[in-house]
């Protein structure tokens, strides 16, 4: 599929240009983030006091913002950041993170995206629908969503709503420009055994938009990149090894990711 060789090539460029991803992020999964930017080719930084944001935003190629560890200080270094991303057209990503668990979370993230354009916004089927105004069912920071084909109209409705890319990641994955539907079908249950995997996975595709203006394209790329890293790592677990080692094993398969596995593993349908 031509598609896959787009993705093929999106890997190329992250390898070759190493975008600097400027991350404000939660400290519980900032290091695994890191390391998954290492790992696919970019460049990460992790700077989040607001006296330093701009600057910092300022010579990033993207912008990652992440909801899951939250407080007063770190959210007016996210808007600061946010808007001289806007001001400088850098791509800003947004996860997030359990935006139904609290009140808080909840005003925090509608303040950002008032404040903010997002290119993408990657969350999983409970907290898109609650950032666009429906009813979603959630547990902590995880979804109690059945992920069905509804998730599809969810995501074009988001995506139109909210003037962004809108990816939602679960068994399957959607990902909407507002027109158009990227169903993605990779992936394992093994991802959801390790902490931090949804996070990484936005931190991935804040890599891929880095490189590219195609934000749905761009935000499908970072997706695959987990998922079929993945199923990778799960195949060559042993009978003996568990989530611990899928971790590590998930990282090296990230940094080995080649092309061709877009071209050969990519399970991808594209729809109105």
């Amino acid at each position: 599929m031509e598609i896959n060789e787009n993705f093929k090539e999106l890997l190329c460029s992250v390898k070759e240009k190493k975008p600097l991803v400027h991350h404000i992020t939660n400290y519980v999964t900032v290091n695994d983030c890191a390391n998954i930017v290492l790992a696919v080719g970019g460049s990460p930084v992790m700077a989040d006091d607001i006296n330093e944001v701009e600057d910092m935003v300022s010579i990033a190629s993207t912008l990652v913002i992440n909801i899951g560890t939250l407080n007063e200080r770190t959210i007016e270094a996210m808007i600061k950041a946010g808007k001289k991303a806007n001001e400088l057209v850098i791509p800003v990503v947004l996860d997030p993170v359990g935006v139904g668990a609290t009140p808080y979370r909840k005003e925090t993230a509608l303040k950002l995206i008032k404040e903010i354009k997002f290119a993408v916004i990657r969350g999983n089927l409970a907290e898109i629908k609650i950032l666009c105004g429906m009813n979603g069912a959630a547990k902590g920071v995880d979804s109690e969503e059945v992920l069905t084909d509804d998730a599809k109209e969810v995501a074009k409705i988001c995506a139109n709503r909210l003037n962004t890319v809108a990816a939602i990641t679960g068994v399957y994955d959607y990902v909407s420009d507002g027109n158009k539907v990227l169903v993605l079908k990779n992936g394992t249950k093994m991802l959801t055994r390790v902490t931090g995997t949804g996070c990484m996975t936005t931190a991935l595709v804040g890599t891929y938009c880095g490189v590219t203006k195609d934000y749905l394209l761009a935000a499908a790329a970072g997706i695959l990149t987990m998922s079929m890293s993945g199923e990778k790592a799960h195949e060559k677990l042993t009978k003996d090894q568990g989530s611990g080692s899928f971790r590590v094993k998930l990282i090296d398969e990230v940094f080995n990711l080649t092309g061709e596995d877009f071209v050969k593993r990519g399970n991808i349908n594209e729809e109105n």
